[in-house]
């Protein structure tokens, strides 16, 4: 799925830190942000594309702790810490709030790099999952009332015969509306339409 070209966001207070986080970054082939503080990055629009954030535990306004909760709603940009003041305690509390990496400056830049690349392959993922739960959302939204009953009953193991019954109209009639069901979700076979339900959490109501 086409995006923008993955961005690495970097806040830093430390002007020299983000000049040789930017070199090296740049080397890589990302295109690259710094931001001098939390609230100068919070003013950013949230990227289109693949995206992570480097950020440092200590800033001037916010610390990075803060500022990791504060963008918890952004499933899509993960977090790697940098720090020259790290502590168990602190390390423990960012992963468990999902960073992907905790590193301790001065940064080993393989490290850095590799967290960078498993962040952006993280970010492009979920990016991907939360596309294609849009287009499944739209298809399902698209079907008529019936043919959600119908993809509901199908979908939990129901035959056409034990659809018509529950619904009260004839195998026909379901069969019909299963067709159509099955073209506007844009599924080949029973297993994927399960899956699509499974995603759409329909094979629980």
């Amino acid at each position: 799925m086409p995006y923008d070209p993955p961005i690495v966001f970097v806040v830093d207070d430390d002007a020299s830190v983000r000049k040789s986080l930017e070199l090296l970054i740049e080397s890589a082939g990302w295109a690259i942000e710094v931001f001098g503080s939390a609230q100068e990055f919070l003013a950013r629009p949230r990227a289109a594309g693949p995206c992570c954030l480097v950020l440092d535990v200590c800033l001037p306004d916010l610390n990075g702790l803060d500022l990791q909760t504060l963008v918890a709603d952004r499933m899509e940009m993960p977090v790697i810490f940098i720090t020259g003041h790290g502590d168990v305690l602190t390390a423990v509390r960012a992963m468990k709030a999902g960073a992907v990496e905790f590193l301790t400056k001065p940064v080993i830049a393989e490290s850095l790099i590799g967290a960078i690349r498993c962040a952006i392959d993280r970010s492009r993922a979920k990016r991907d999952r939360a596309a294609r739960l849009r287009e499944l959302e739209a298809a399902y939204a698209s079907l008529s009332r019936r043919e959600q009953d119908v993809m509901a009953l199908v979908v939990s193991g129901r035959l056409n015969k034990q659809v018509g019954g529950q619904l009260g109209i004839s195998e026909i009639t379901v069969k019909a509306h299963r067709g159509r069901m099955m073209r506007k979700m844009h599924a080949r076979s029973l297993p994927e339409l399960v899956r699509m339900a499974d995603s759409l959490f329909l094979a629980g109501r």
